[in-house]
């Protein structure tokens, strides 16, 4: 990513400096970007302000590369959000990121791919399933919200999310070894595999006090 960088290889790293989790995260993704010869700078995410023309760090030096461990849907909510396409700053990572994270995105691709093997039938009304589906916010992480009526019972996660509405998707029950619901995330770089990680939950709703291994392979 270095020739994609400002000259100076000047990058910003922020996140809200209030979790400790994505503070810890930030600093490991920060010292990365120091080993690899940026000039990596923190920065909390209420500090980063607009002088009228750019984005600038509270020191008034233009921020023209920002890694943010920030949801965009916050991002664009907050008050500088109204600049963030003025295409003065280069945003890690990008603002079509958030068609990844958006679960909206799911009904999409089963109108455009029904049946597809690597899908579960999706819609934005619950009419669409008579039984055993899953209702999910369209912005949610890590379980937050998310409800299971499946086998006769229904499974809910407390959160604060669902302002934005919700879409309902076909339940498929997690492979389970003992008393865990395991789900594997897949990451692809370049169109090629690049990780996995297996996170491992009592409860068939993966939370963020799930249990997470990390698997690399040669």
């Amino acid at each position: 990513m270095r020739a994609q960088l400002p000259a100076d290889g000047r990058v910003y790293f922020s996140a809200d400096s209030s979790s400790a989790e994505d503070q810890g995260n930030l600093d490991y993704l920060r010292d990365t970007a120091i080993q690899a010869g940026l000039e990596a700078l923190p920065i909390d995410i209420a500090d980063v302000g607009w002088d009228g023309k750019r984005f600038v760090d509270m020191s008034d030096k233009p921020i023209n590369a920002l890694f943010k461990l920030y949801p965009w849907e916050w991002m664009v909510r907050e008050e500088f959000g109204k600049h963030l396409l003025a295409g003065t700053t280069r945003v890690i990572e990008p603002a079509w990121k958030m068609l990844l994270s958006n679960k909206a995105i799911l009904p999409v691709l089963w109108e455009m791919f029904p049946d597809h093997p690597n899908l579960l039938k999706a819609a934005f009304e619950p009419g669409k399933f008579a039984t055993d589906y899953v209702k999910k916010p369209i912005y949610s992480r890590e379980g937050a919200n998310v409800s299971i009526s499946a086998e006769g019972e229904v499974i809910e996660a407390p959160g604060e999310y669902g302002e934005e509405g919700f879409i309902w998707q076909a339940y498929h029950r997690l492979p389970t070894f003992g008393a865990n619901h395991t789900v594997i995330g897949s990451w692809i770089i370049g169109e090629e595999p690049a990780g996995i990680g297996i996170r491992e939950d009592e409860s068939p709703i993966t939370k963020n006090t799930s249990r997470f291994v990390p698997h690399y392979f040669v």
